[in-house]
């Protein structure tokens, strides 16, 4: 016999600061092997027929930035308002940035040998006659 309970998924969005004190143990536990995906999107958080109804009232849709991470098993998610979303940004930048460590660095060249570089490639080239 399967338990009803199982069928029933209930979406629980997170606050805004614990959510981001989650999204940093995901990160912290992908570290050695995996992955955190994480997606933003605008969102109203109202069915499609609670929309229309506020539009034919002319009332304004308060739009949010919904976001959700998943590191493929376990998926959380917040929705941030206008107000706060510049210090929600500010705080998840540093997320991002302390737990980017696993990407190369690029390796750049000095301008001066990337020029001479340019011009001995140049002259190497056989001339067409």
């Amino acid at each position: 016999m399967i338990n009803a309970d199982f069928y029933v998924f209930v979406k629980v969005l997170l606050q805004p600061d614990p959510f981001l004190n989650e999204l940093t143990s995901m990160f912290e536990r992908s570290t050695e092997t995996g992955s955190v995906w994480v997606t933003l999107k605008r969102s109203s958080l109202k069915s499609k027929v609670q929309r229309n109804k506020l539009k034919t009232a002319q009332q304004p849709i308060e739009y949010r930035c919904l976001i959700r991470a998943t590191n493929g098993k376990k998926t959380i998610s917040t929705s941030v308002g206008a107000k706060d979303h510049q210090r929600f940004q500010a705080s998840y930048a540093t997320i991002l940035k302390a737990h980017m460590t696993a990407l190369k660095k690029r390796e750049r060249k000095d301008r001066k040998k990337a020029a001479e570089d340019k011009k001995e490639s140049a002259s190497k080239k056989p001339k067409r006659a």
